[in-house]
């Protein structure tokens, strides 16, 4: 099976050496383009036989599945290339959430996807958020989802839901780290430990943390209500957050959904200002 990739940014490098270092793919397997060449010779050069394009034409003629992990302003121009010389057969993967299937089924004749990976993939681990086309049968999709087990849990969702599954899954780590970071600091700031000890203590309590939620013995709920006994410490902790935290979470979504809308709109106006009714 041959893949190629149109971009070799930041998620399309990651999705490149996950599947290379999970062996999914050889290097051989793949061929790779970058508006900057340099880009696409970096990766073959640490990863022999890793064929780096000169144009994203080449991707498409050597390859079986394509995935697009371009910017949603870089689609435009990269659909006009290839449109002329991709085939039904072909699968073409997107990776961009406001670029959405039917966007891509109008302009492009092949089988579509999406799929919205996490930085989680790069170790083998989290999910591979999956939407389908309706050119694409039951073979092409356990071909993809064979694929991104070998690093991921596939999971299917439906397209309205993208923006908020991203929001978990995607941008999650984003929004965990953060608060995990404002954790370390505080308690630095406040009693003079050792960054490097709270670093690695908290890095330790977020990995045990997700085995224990993945593991089907605990949920949020019940693993909240384990640790904060009545009256304890822990009990005071989350009294505290709850007052400070009520409504956040709410805006949070309410934000990136906000900005999810506003990049469809400039998707739209982009791929079809032109056309003529």
């Amino acid at each position: 099976m041959n893949v190629g990739f149109i971009g070799t940014g930041s998620m399309g490098s990651i999705l490149i050496e996950s599947f290379l270092r999970s062996g999914a793919l050889l290097p051989e397997n793949i061929t790779a383009s970058n508006r900057s060449h340099w880009k696409a010779e970096r990766l073959s050069e640490m990863y022999p036989g890793l064929c780096a394009a000169k144009s994203n034409a080449e991707v498409i003629a050597e390859s079986e599945i394509v995935f697009l992990c371009v910017k949603p302003g870089e689609y435009k121009p990269v659909i006009d290339e290839i449109g002329a010389i991709v085939q039904p057969s072909h699968i073409l993967v997107s990776i961009t959430s406001p670029v959405l299937v039917r966007h891509l089924e109008e302009l492009l004749p092949c089988k579509i996807a999406k799929v919205v990976p996490s930085i989680t993939n790069y170790v083998c681990s989290g999910a591979t958020l999956c939407v389908y086309g309706s050119r694409i049968g039951s073979a092409d999709r356990e071909l993809l989802e064979r694929l991104f087990r070998h690093m991921s849990e596939p999971i299917e969702i439906e397209e309205d839901y993208t923006r908020v599954a991203s929001d978990l899954s995607s941008c999650g780590p984003a929004f965990l780290a953060f608060f995990i970071q404002q954790f370390i600091h505080a308690a630095v700031a406040e009693t003079g430990i050792p960054k490097i000890d709270a670093e690695r203590l908290a890095s330790e309590m977020t990995l045990g943390t997700g085995k224990l939620l993945t593991s089907g013995k605990f949920t949020p709920d019940a693993l909240r209500e384990r640790v904060s006994v009545p009256g304890g410490i822990t009990a005071e902790g989350i009294r505290l957050m709850d007052q400070e935290l009520h409504g956040m979470f709410d805006r949070l979504i309410q934000t990136t959904h906000k900005k999810y809308r506003e990049d469809i709109e400039k998707v739209e106006t982009m791929f079809f200002s032109t056309r003529v009714d």
